[in-house]
């Protein structure tokens, strides 16, 4: 009677162990980019609660996010600067976009309200160079008839860490200022002329709420999410536009994503009437050759949910789903790219 009940309890020893073992197996882990941190990490919660499965996401900033998935630390990466052919053909990575949003500028200025300062991309960049000083100086005023704007010094705040959304903010102020473009120029992480840095959006942001007189870029999410006041930017068209959902999709109408190695594809500062300048997708990166096959299913089986069940979330966050015709070329590329150590497919 004894050797049947120890027998039975090493059955449900061994199972309840076994149960454990599959549980881990299918919790997955990221880093990287906080541009999308709002969305995955509610597509995560989402994503528990229908499948059980858990999505754990740092929030380090794209240059972490790249280094850990090169490092094979992490099941995959994010990064809001898309690699290029040769640097994933170098490390043996696979790059696709998972959702698109726009980076706004965000102020603390008094008396202004969020949406009613206009700015363009060349008062951005001489700000940002440290040449427009006074909140109150000609060039801003000029802009933003009947605004009373104080005589108050202008604090610039920027991302202290490798940062994709630092790269979509330099990348823009490159393209409309060939004097921040010699000077500064595009990058994860470049070197500021002047202001104070934050790690993260997230640092970012709460800088800005602290300091009077400040301006930063955040992704919208951020900036809606902290009530921070944002301002509206004259695109291309020249057409002073506000952040929005409408104006992100105007921005991405366009994009060429098949015949851009690894998808990617650069949206700042693109034509379109109603067109968002600053415009961006974030994107995942994987190891080519996954060492644990299993793994690298669940990643994709977790971003094959959100492309078909995250559209909703997104909206309601202000990001831009992928459209259905990319998440079809994109599972293209699971399939010819992303294989096991016996080079088959894993999806």
């Amino acid at each position: 009677m004894k050797l049947r009940k120890l027998a039975g309890s090493l059955v449900l020893a061994v199972s309840a162990v076994s149960t454990a073992s599959v549980a881990v197996a299918a919790d997955i882990t990221g880093a990287g980019a906080t541009f999308p941190y709002p969305i995955y990490a509610k597509w995560a919660q989402a994503y528990k609660q229908a499948t059980g499965h858990q999505m754990n996401y740092q929030s380090i900033g794209s240059g972490g996010g790249i280094k850990q998935i090169k490092a094979k630390t992490v099941d995959f990466g994010a990064s809001d600067m898309p690699l290029k052919a040769e640097d994933l053909k170098q490390f043996g990575l696979v790059q696709f976009p998972a959702i698109m949003g726009g980076v706004v500028p965000v102020v603390n200025v008094e008396g202004v309200k969020p949406g009613q300062l206009k700015m363009t991309g060349k008062v951005l960049a001489d700000i940002y160079l440290g040449k427009i000083k006074q909140w109150n100086a000609p060039e801003i005023v000029a802009i933003n008839p009947g605004i009373t704007l104080p005589n108050r010094a202008i604090t610039v705040v920027h991302r202290a860490d490798g940062s994709g959304t630092s790269f979509l903010w330099t990348d823009y102020l490159s393209k409309v200022s060939p004097a921040f473009k010699s000077t500064v120029g595009s990058g994860t992480a470049v070197k500021w002329p002047a202001g104070v840095g934050g790690k993260g959006n997230e640092g970012v942001a709460a800088n800005v709420q602290r300091i009077k007189g400040a301006i930063g870029y955040v992704e919208y999410a951020y900036a809606k999410k902290n009530n921070i006041p944002h301002t509206q930017l004259q695109n291309k068209n020249g057409k002073f536009v506000q952040p929005s959902d409408a104006s992100f999709k105007a921005a991405a109408a366009g994009a060429q994503w098949s015949k851009t190695p690894g998808f990617g594809v650069v949206l700042t500062n693109q034509a379109g009437l109603n067109s968002w300048p600053i415009a961006g997708a974030s994107f995942i990166l994987m190891q080519q050759k996954q060492s644990n096959p299993a793994k690298g299913k669940e990643v994709l089986k977790f971003f094959d949910w959100a492309f078909k069940n995250g559209g909703a979330m997104a909206t309601e966050l202000d990001y831009v789903a992928m459209p259905p015709a990319v998440v079809k070329q994109v599972q293209v590329e699971w399939k010819k790219q992303i294989k096991d150590g016996a080079n088959q497919a894993i999806w």
